[in-house]
């Protein structure tokens, strides 16, 4: 490690400086020596004050593993007596695999990661001390991967949380976990990033991530195993890892796990505040920024879920949120964090920027679904009865019959019955069945105003465009190129 060659190095040039001392003399140890060797016992000393309050997850699950190799994947080992690591294998009926954990109560209260545990028939425990206990699932939440599992046993070492908030980028972290069956072994390193987000979640499954970075070695069967600093207290969950031997890993928050935890244990599942909007950071999002004067900060709302807080309020897609009850939010995992502290039925007031000004729109906060209902629109396509040139989308006219059965709320618009592919439309994002609602702001009421509203634009700067989809509120930026 970096480290310790330094250290060395250091110590060497220390040595070679100390003064030479007389026959009669007594030598003291060089101020080098007695460096080193207090790192020494430090490293020693935080695996013996950790090590007794990790454990050895076992879980007997049916797997759906697929044969890809994504660049980030989570983590966990192998049934052990094979003595190889099976890469790439094909759907077994059921496997054993296993990952780490961490006792948190003398009572018996461990805390691991969803994907160690997930649709898994048996689990089991493994403590330092050799004792094996059947585990119960108190609770598990697949948004931050985190599960609580509980054994029947009393006065347990326990491993102490931290505050993650107050860990710096670069101090030293360290790791003990089951890699490749090896049980309990032990790395170090640093933290070498805060706050990594945007890592796995997609938009039909989004999560809350807020990861520590850290390049402490950390391998397949690290997966809950805990991330603690030079006093032994923990400052994560090892989740996620770039590729193996790539010296990128990611832990879950201690703060995280505090609060997702506790309420687990206590209530056995997660209840979270919801506006019901996906969301962009400004920054991210190029073509829009170009639409928006006068602000180059902020979160973007993408989308507003039907009958959602959000869909049921003022707000709109392509509204740039700045603040959330007077604090400000400059990325997407700003507004999540602020969201968050809110309680369910809590009033919001969100600043937003909106066509040159800003605003305050009230939301009042409703209760996170387990699931988001999706709604398969399976309504035939149609001749179009207009082209919009040069776009590459057909629409025709949104009758009263065509508005039920596409579920729209909008008292007008333009249905979309093809996108050509490869055209300005496709790469909007635009797709058959979307409702056009407005032109830059401004309702439209049929196919020719439609047409009469895109000629009135220069379609190399872009064009806003509300879109009403599965009950979906949402926007796209067309613009050719």
């Amino acid at each position: 490690m970096t480290f310790y060659r330094f250290a060395v190095s250091v110590g060497c040039i220390l040595v070679s400086a100390a003064p030479i001392f007389a026959a009669n003399e007594t030598p003291q140890p060089a101020p080098a020596q007695d460096f080193i060797h207090q790192l020494n016992d430090a490293f020693v000393g935080v695996f013996e004050k950790v090590a007794p309050a990790v454990v050895i997850v076992e879980a007997n699950k049916k797997t759906t593993a697929d044969t890809s190799d994504d660049s980030f994947d989570f983590f966990f080992g192998n049934p052990r007596g094979n003595g190889q690591r099976r890469q790439f294998q094909m759907p077994q009926p059921q496997t054993r695999s296993e990952g780490s954990g961490f006792i948190v109560r003398a009572d018996g209260y461990i805390f691991t990661n969803f994907h160690v545990i997930e649709d898994a028939d048996q689990v089991m425990v493994k403590l330092k001390d050799g004792r094996h206990f059947p585990a119960k699932v108190v609770g598990s939440d697949d948004k931050t991967d985190i599960a609580v599992l509980k054994i029947d046993a009393t006065n347990l070492p326990v491993a102490k949380l931290g505050d993650s908030d107050t860990v710096r980028v670069g101090e030293m972290c360290f790791a003990i976990g089951v890699p490749y069956n090896l049980d309990y072994s032990f790395s170090g390193g640093f933290v070498s990033a805060k706050g990594r987000s945007n890592l796995t979640s997609d938009p039909t499954h989004p999560k809350y991530e807020d990861y520590i970075q850290t390049d402490a070695f950390i391998n397949p069967g690290n997966s809950g195993g805990p991330l603690f600093d030079i006093d032994g207290r923990v400052i994560g969950m090892n989740t996620l890892i770039n590729g193996i031997g790539r010296g990128l890993a990611f832990a879950i928050p201690s703060n995280m796990l505090t609060d997702v935890g506790n309420q687990l244990i206590a209530t056995g599942k997660i209840s979270r505040p919801w506006l019901g909007i996906r969301i962009e950071t400004l920054g991210d999002n190029p073509t829009l920024a170009e639409q928006v004067k006068g602000i180059d900060k902020g979160v973007v709302v993408d989308t507003i879920e039907p009958d959602a807080p959000a869909y049921k309020s003022d707000l709109r897609p392509a509204d740039v949120i700045t603040q959330v009850d007077g604090v400000a939010v400059a990325s997407a995992r700003d507004l999540q964090k602020e969201v968050l502290k809110k309680k369910v039925g809590q009033p919001v007031e969100l600043s937003v920027w909106r066509d040159g000004r800003a605003m305050k729109i009230a939301v009042t906060t409703g209760e996170l679904p387990n699931d988001f209902a999706k709604v398969a629109n399976t309504m035939p396509k149609k001749a179009p009865d207009a082209k919009a040139d040069g776009y590459g989308l057909k629409v025709e006219d949104l009758s009263k019959e065509l508005a039920q059965r596409m579920k729209t709320k909008s008292g007008g618009g333009v249905l979309v019955t093809d996108v050509e592919q490869g055209s300005p439309a496709d790469e909007a994002g635009i797709e058959a069945n979307d409702v056009i609602t407005e032109v830059d702001e401004k309702p439209i009421t049929n196919a020719a105003s439609f047409r009469v509203a895109l000629k009135n634009h220069d379609p190399a700067k872009g064009v806003l465009l509300f879109i009403e989809r599965n009950g979906q509120k949402t926007y796209a930026v067309l613009k050719t190129h």
